[in-house]
């Protein structure tokens, strides 16, 4: 299929898919009164939330990075899809069928992406179907050993890859996918005589987004190394729908979890999340061939809110071996990116959670998780265990390699505490090792997280001298129909540059007309415009016609206050017997002036601003 989605369509998905429930699929979102809900912004760091979703009006705005739209462009941004795709991927949620146009001009490929995924979900039917197979009973055998029974097998959607070179190729093309679809999703690949698989003789696990949709494959080798020299894990590469340092698999599984208890728990394989959840911790992921990342915090601090008024935890687990200890201290930089107290969980003899599930039963994984220890700690042990602790210069030398540990703890108030502990494991002095600690952390400073700029020809919202133009703007673009003096209000009402070009562009429009954000060319304005159509209007009662003529009366009467300061500045430099004329017409403006700002003043203050 190619062309262009009809309008009615893109319409009809816009107005179907609630901005607040697609938002939340990426976000963790809690009510911030007046019918707007706000989380964690998606699009770049920030320490306390400033994005907003308003689901009455089906926009979201970020007063942090300015980032705002409808829900199609919310999805188009954080998915990086075109807006073709986008609205295809929302269709396919709400189970709509959308129609095109034929013989569009600007017609391109439609579908790209639903194309993709829908191969991608054709792929995993298959590769469960095969599971069943006799060449399968390798791969099943692999599975009941790690304990995993039928009904988790199907829940996880777990499959095999058969031995054959073309099979999966054959059967997708079968289905009416391309091979051009099917090497671009990375299932397929061309061999000496022709297209082959990527995956064969392997177990398949679907790796899906946040949202559900499978985007890849995590493949695990079952043949030895003599029949098959391939790597022991092999995923999916990266691909227009792939993107593994921007996955962790289970997510979608785990993310209401995560939300609820403000917990997650990070382990290293498709098997530990299996056992993991099957045992009862539900907040397990893992991720995808690739070491856990700045990405991966993004996404993960999303679902925690992870900021000063919402804390939650992040439980690594690691090997016990000398690769899982050199994983947790790479996490301890990464600690320093949450805000949530991050914990490590390692089994005494090296167990992963699969391995514990299988020797010990579902208690043995839930118990490793709830003996978690703080990753700050663990990390200091670690170095620690490099030193002989009962000569001198083995104290001396583990103070030197662990004070810079301690100096990288972003919270200050944590540092007296590890100071404390760490000279009671080596036995010295706290003073010496507090000296220590300051030497290095005078040297380097703790890592940040920045929030984004904010553009500088935009006005402070919470600006008060500002905040009257700015709820009169609010009311206009929130609730055009109330807004029946817009046209009376004085010329110079706006005192910000901003405003004023916003209050311009208003007068473009006809009176009580909704502005329609799409059809504003300036991205720097529509992004403003969104802003404010979010923002509540700041009252605590109902917004009547009498608070709207109220704040419009007190607008105008500011407005006038400036005009009669300026005439009065204007009397006081002429002479009024050498400008008599000139002085009486001036002073006559004056005096009307003040008459109307009188009236002006009786209405503002029939209701004000709350």
């Amino acid at each position: 299929m190619s062309g262009r989605i009809r309008d009615v369509d893109v319409a009809h998905v816009r107005d179907r898919s609630p901005i607040d429930e697609v938002v939340g699929e990426y976000v963790q979102l809690k009510n911030a009164g007046g019918g707007q809900r706000k989380g964690l912004c998606p699009f770049h760091d920030e320490k306390t939330p400033s994005f907003h979703v308003t689901p009455s009006k089906g926009f979201f705005h970020c007063f942090g990075c300015q980032t705002g739209g409808d829900v199609i462009a919310f999805v188009m941004k954080i998915d990086h899809l075109t807006f073709t795709e986008t609205v295809e991927k929302l269709a396919d949620r709400i189970g709509y069928q959308l129609s095109y146009e034929a013989g569009s001009a600007s017609a391109q490929p439609a579908g790209k992406r639903s194309r993709l995924v829908a191969a991608n979900a054709s792929a995993a039917k298959f590769f469960q179907e095969q599971l069943k197979s006799q060449d399968a009973i390798i791969g099943r055998d692999f599975l009941e050993k790690r304990g995993f029974n039928g009904e988790a097998i199907k829940s996880f959607e777990v499959g095999y890859a058969p031995k054959e070179w073309d099979s999966l190729t054959k059967a997708l093309r079968a289905e009416g996918f391309t091979l051009e679809e099917l090497t671009i999703v990375g299932l397929s690949k061309e061999g000496q005589r022709g297209p082959i698989d990527r995956f064969r003789n392997r177990l398949i696990w679907p790796i899906r987004d946040i949202t559900g949709d499978v985007v890849g494959f995590g493949a695990r080798k079952l043949a030895s190394d003599e029949e098959d020299n391939g790597p022991k894990y092999l995923n999916t590469p990266e691909t227009p729908i792939y993107k593994k340092s921007q996955l962790l698999y289970g997510l979608d599984r785990a993310k209401k979890e995560i939300a609820k208890q403000r917990q997650v728990v990070v382990v290293e394989g498709y098997t530990d999340v299996m056992a993991a959840h099957l045992a009862g911790v539900t907040t397990a992921v893992a991720t995808c061939g690739t070491a856990f990342g700045d990405d991966h915090i993004r996404i993960l601090r999303r679902l925690l809110m992870d900021d000063d008024s919402f804390r939650g935890e992040v439980i690594f687990t690691f090997d016990g071996d000398a690769a899982g200890q050199k994983a947790a201290l790479r996490a301890f930089d990464d600690d320093q990116k949450f805000v949530t107290q991050t914990f490590v969980a390692v089994e005494a003899n090296g167990l992963d959670p699969c391995e514990l599930r299988q020797k010990s039963g579902d208690a043995a994984v839930r118990d490793l998780i709830a003996r978690r220890v703080p990753l700050f700690e663990f990390a200091i042990r670690t170095q620690l265990k490099n030193f002989d602790l009962t000569i001198p210069e083995g104290r001396v030398a583990a103070l030197n390699a662990t004070a810079p540990l301690i100096g990288k703890i972003r919270d200050a108030s944590l540092r007296p505490e590890y100071v404390r502990t760490l000279a009671g494991w080596l036995g010295m002095d706290v003073e010496v090792v507090n000296s220590a600690v300051k030497k290095v952390a005078t040297k380097s400073s703790p890592l940040k997280v920045e929030d984004a700029p904010v553009s500088n020809w935009r006005p402070d919202p919470n600006e008060p001298r500002l905040a009257l133009e700015r709820e009169v703007l609010k009311v206009r673009l929130q609730m055009p129909a109330l807004a029946r003096n817009w046209r009376e209000i004085e010329l110079n009402a706006f005192s910000h540059p901003a405003y004023e070009r916003l209050r311009s562009y208003i007068d473009t429009q006809r009176d009580f007309e909704a502005i329609d954000i799409e059809k504003i060319e300036s991205e720097e304005l529509r992004s403003f415009v969104t802003e404010l159509l979010v923002e509540p209007v700041r009252t605590e009662g109902a917004i009547t016609d009498k608070y709207v003529s109220s704040i419009t009366a007190r607008l105008n009467e500011v407005a006038l206050s400036r005009s009669i300061a300026e005439i009065k500045s204007s009397l006081q430099r002429l002479n009024p017997v050498e400008n008599e004329k000139e002085y009486g017409e001036i002073f006559a403006r004056l005096v009307e002036m003040e008459s109307k700002r009188r009236s002006l003043r009786e209405l503002a203050f029939g209701e004000g601003l709350s």
